[in-house]
């Protein structure tokens, strides 16, 4: 069901985002800085995070669990904090640490920029989508190569 785009400033307090969720049966909205730019996307689940702490979903990991997941279709599950040398070692790739340390620090280095969820990144031949990221960092990736380079 196709619903309005509900947007919401940036200094919106957390309490009263979660009061409107929770009134409009909204699970999403669409922030917007003072001048009416788009800054990002907040889910009922970013601000019962914000609240409550981690909430574990589909798109979370197990901390103990290992840090590259195979999904199905060929593609991998990468936490960010992987390291370049666990990742080369997992994908046959040669891409150096002296930029970054981690997966996430790559595709920051890579874009220049903290990455929001959903985009996509194409490095060396991989493709990394965003699963999950906040202002401050990015947790998880998706990381495949494209068909036409498989």
């Amino acid at each position: 069901m196709l619903r309005p785009a509900v947007f919401v400033p940036e200094a919106k307090r957390l309490n009263v985002l979660l009061r409107e969720f929770r009134a409009s049966r909204n699970h999403m909205a669409i922030v917007v800085d003072e001048y009416g730019g788009v800054s990002g996307l907040v889910t009922i689940e970013d601000v019962l995070e914000q609240i409550v702490g981690e909430i574990e979903d589909e798109y979370d990991f197990d901390e103990a669990s290992d840090n590259i997941i195979p999904e199905p279709g060929g593609r991998f599950r990468v936490k960010a904090l992987t390291q370049i040398a666990d990742f080369n070692a997992a994908f046959g790739t040669r891409f150096s640490d002296e930029t970054a340390d981690t997966v996430g620090g790559l595709v920051i280095a890579h874009l220049g920029r903290l990455p929001k969820r959903g985009e996509t990144i194409a490095i060396e031949g991989l493709r990394f989508q965003v699963l999950r990221a906040d202002s401050r960092r990015v947790y998880t990736l998706l990381v495949d190569k494209p068909k036409d380079a498989r």
